[in-house]
């Protein structure tokens, strides 16, 4: 159990500017789609996925803003920071119901620039310009009112 522990812990520090770009990536589709923040993410270092519910799927031209979007604030040198703020605080800054009911009363939030705020205990970069490569949606599809994509840094 505790080899299994260390292994998780080192595969979050293995990943940071994937999981940034995930974050740039769910406020980006927040401000385009106005949709929540990702139901279902899986981030690793090569490829990684993330479920929006959507009405309808995005166009062409709107993926290719997505990628636009997503790049320009990576290309930004943002600094990615971390607050701690009390869970009544951190209720008036973002969406708290992905929190467990057994959380404590202090929440970690992480600001990438004046970009994105979310609560969150992943690592991350420092600034945007650690994150080599650029944004790509590599494929999609649409199925009941879920929009898979999968996306590289490439």
């Amino acid at each position: 159990m505790e080899q299994q522990i260390e292994l998780n812990e080192h595969n979050k520090q293995e990943y940071p500017p994937m999981h940034t770009t995930e974050h740039i990536l769910n406020q980006t589709m927040v401000r385009m789609f106005g949709c929540e923040r990702s139901k279902n993410a899986h981030i690793e270092r090569k490829k990684s996925k993330c479920d929006y519910l959507l009405a309808v799927p995005p166009t062409d031209e709107e993926i290719a803003e997505i990628e636009r979007r997503v790049n320009e604030v990576i290309e930004s040198n943002a600094d990615v920071y971390v607050r701690y703020v009390s869970k009544e605080e951190a209720a008036s800054l973002v969406d708290l119901s992905k929190l467990p009911s057994d959380a404590s009363d202090t929440v970690r939030l992480v600001y990438v620039g004046d970009y994105d705020i979310c609560a969150c205990i992943g690592a991350h970069v420092n600034n945007t310009s650690e994150i080599e490569g650029k944004f790509e949606i590599t494929s999609h599809d649409y199925d009941n009112g879920r929009w898979r994509m999968r996306f590289k840094l490439k």
